[in-house]
């Protein structure tokens, strides 16, 4: 089973999907993780993508294509996959479909986390971290017993940068913009499946599971 996960920043993926390959015994690829081990293991594309990300440029498309194509190459692959994180565009979708036709395989199944963009705000801006040993917090969902102190150590607590509504909203609008094509795309071959992302993490994970055994 050749699973795709979509959704937008704090939809839940990466808990979800770490679940879902538990539950179904597949590989979970994230595209950060294949660039890693692709590095790592110093591959032609590794290393072709290490020159762009040490220069902190994008990398090009035919590169991560080729990435994901080797990653999915391999043999822990050969009962399914869950990707999350690829593709990130239409051109990048079609690569999938054509490197998935050469090997006689295609994606079974989209599933598609919807979140509403209020819930995602305070989901993504409600992160606290403690600046001395590291532990995240939450002050809706797992908030301290003392507001802005950890609970471990008495640490301080703060915000990232890149939680504050005005970023989130940034990375909201540009994950819409570009992702709106996308859910049209496998929407047209009848693979898209939604998913309610707001419910309880287990009755979301519940849900998955129900749609993938059909």
């Amino acid at each position: 089973m050749n699973i795709l996960f979509m959704g937008p920043p704090g939809a839940g993926k990466g808990t979800q999907a770490e679940r879902i390959v538990a539950e179904f015994g597949i590989p979970h690829i994230s595209t950060g993780d294949a660039f890693r081990l692709a590095m790592k293991e110093g591959t032609p594309l590794g290393q072709k993508a290490k020159e762009y990300v040490d220069k902190g440029l994008l990398v090009p498309d035919e590169v991560t294509n080729g990435i994901v194509r080797d990653r999915i190459s391999q043999d822990d692959c050969k009962n399914g996959f869950l990707l999350d994180g690829f593709p990130r565009t239409l051109a990048q979708a079609e690569a999938l479909d054509a490197m998935l036709a050469e090997m006689g395989r295609q994606i079974d199944h989209v599933i598609n986390l919807k979140v509403d963009r209020s819930f995602l705000l305070t989901r993504l801006t409600g992160r606290r971290i403690c600046k001395e040993c590291g532990t995240t917090y939450h002050i809706v969902f797992n908030p301290p017993k003392v507001p802005g102190v950890c609970d471990k150590d008495g640490g301080e607590l703060y915000q990232r940068s890149d939680d504050t509504e005005e970023k989130v909203g940034t990375r909201l609008d540009e994950y819409t913009s570009k992702t709106a094509p996308l859910l049209d795309y496998y929407a047209g071959k009848g693979l898209l499946r939604e998913v309610n992302g707001e419910k309880e993490i287990d009755a979301v994970t519940a849900d998955i599971a129900s749609l993938l055994r059909g």
